[in-house]
């Protein structure tokens, strides 16, 4: 008898439509809540306050010091801070597998006990007093992260095997497709590896007050998992979270920020690629079109990866290599130096094996320091929402010159690149950006009016600031 109440009430409000000349769809627009109308940002998390303007360092504890420790590497924060590095990331912390290892120590991203310090570093101690004394000094501490996977000895796979994948056979195996021989592969379908992985995430956080973790192969792993990771933590305090991937959906309730490969890739194609700057424009449009506008990118020349797999800064971008650097450094996202780089290495680093970085005094220092400084005091080089968009400032070399200006509130930076091995007179189209600028490196005064003529050197690069 209801059913029959309910197809009647239908009939009846489908009739009263018909008679006031309201179809049912006009009459559920006319009730939508106008809010639905409205735009809402993407990313949801809140970022720690200290990131708005950070920069980042990647550590290799290993190769930075002939002893290799965490205690031998405190003597080097001074000089860090001196160059203006804001958080430290240390590669993996934790003991290395011996089962299948490579190379004579291994890689640190084969993890054979979640709960412990890899004896090569020093102790859980020695961690804590590096921590301490960053963040005495004003800087922040994260910690790399290996969740994907484990070593092939690591207790977990005698204790627990159903928490890893296997081939069909039934064995374990490295992650599919991939030639990690070292590792194997965990299975997050499975919620006992979901809450060990979270808890040994907390653990970190509470033991020795680190702010965050690197992520490795974040993309690997189901986002569910990272976003109540990242509510579990902040039960703790605020964290900061980096995703080694390039991810709009990672930003929304898990990370503050992920890699940016693909500016890697386009700043490489533009040097030693000889395929002009196309790339690099079409890189900047997607950032600003496709991007959330609250999500933090890391802006890079050289990691650990790229160090190892793709071969020294020098031979990725040549004679373009200052300019990538720069260029890194004023886009929209987070600049990172990796170990040595400020020291100008020009080798990749051995990564199984003992490989001491040959420290050096080396103008990067100074340029770096200098970048760093500018985007410390420069609202329009901050990071996420809190800095400035990139518009496009069109010039009459479109095949050779990127230009573009960021804003935010009364602070202004223009960038203008010459992406080509051949000196190059351009005129900007700069009229929207008239005023007076000073150039970060020579200290020059630049005085824009519009159609502006600048002359650049080959890889030639300038960086007005208002």
């Amino acid at each position: 008898m209801n059913r029959v109440f309910q197809i009647l009430a239908g009939l009846i409000l489908l009739l009263s439509f018909s008679l006031t000349g309201t179809s049912l769809a006009q009459k559920v627009t006319i009730n939508r809540s106008p809010n639905q109308y409205q735009p809402k940002p993407y990313v949801e998390l809140k970022h720690p306050e200290w990131s708005k303007n950070a920069t980042i360092y990647e550590v290799n504890i290993r190769q930075y010091t002939p002893e290799g420790t965490f205690r031998a590497f405190e003597a080097y924060l001074p000089k860090l801070k001196e160059m203006g590095v804001d958080i430290l990331w240390l590669m993996p912390i934790n003991p290395i597998g011996v089962k299948n290892r490579k190379g004579t120590l291994g890689s640190e991203y084969s993890v054979k006990d979640y709960y412990a310090v890899n004896p090569e570093f020093g102790s859980k101690d020695d961690l804590k007093a590096l921590v301490k004394k960053a963040h005495n000094m004003g800087m922040h501490v994260i910690i790399d992260w290996v969740a994907n996977h484990s070593a092939w000895d690591n207790p977990l796979a005698t204790e627990h095997p159903e928490w890893y994948t296997h081939t069909p056979e039934g064995k374990f195996q490295p992650t599919p497709w991939y030639d990690w021989d070292d590792i194997i592969d965990f299975d997050y379908d499975q919620p006992g590896i979901r809450k060990y992985m979270t808890d040994a995430l907390k653990y970190w956080v509470r033991e020795t007050d680190i702010d965050g973790y690197r992520c490795d192969v974040a993309g690997f792993i189901p986002v569910d998992f990272w976003e109540n990771v990242r509510a579990e933590l902040e039960t703790i305090k605020p964290v900061f979270l980096l995703a080694e991937w390039e991810s709009r959906d990672l930003h929304k309730k898990a990370f503050d920020m992920t890699y940016s490969w693909s500016l890697w890739d386009k700043m490489k194609d533009a040097t030693t690629g000889k395929k002009g700057i196309s790339g690099l424009v079409e890189y900047m449009a997607h950032d600003v079109n496709t991007f959330p506008q609250d999500a933090y990118r890391m802006t890079f020349t050289d990691n650990h990866d790229k160090n190892s797999w793709e071969g020294n800064p020098l031979s990725n971008f040549g004679d373009g290599l200052e300019a990538c650097m720069v260029l890194a450094c004023v886009v929209n996202g987070m600049p990172l130096v990796y170990s040595g780089q400020e020291a100008g290495q020009n080798r990749s680093l051995a990564f199984f094996d003992k490989d001491p970085i040959q420290w050096k005094e080396h103008p990067y220092f100074e340029l770096y320091k200098k970048l760093f400084d500018l985007k410390h005091r420069n609202l329009a080089l901050w990071n996420g929402a809190s800095g400035g968009e990139m518009i496009r400032i069109f010039n009459d070399k479109p095949g050779q010159v990127i230009s573009f200006s960021r804003e935010k509130n009364e602070d202004r930076v223009i960038p203008i690149f010459n992406f080509s091995d051949q000196p190059v007179t351009v005129k900007l189209n700069s009229k929207y950006q008239a005023g007076t600028y000073k150039e970060l490196f020579s200290g020059k005064t630049y005085v824009l009016k519009g159609d502006d003529e600048i002359m650049l050197d080959k890889w030639g690069y300038l960086v007005l600031v208002r």
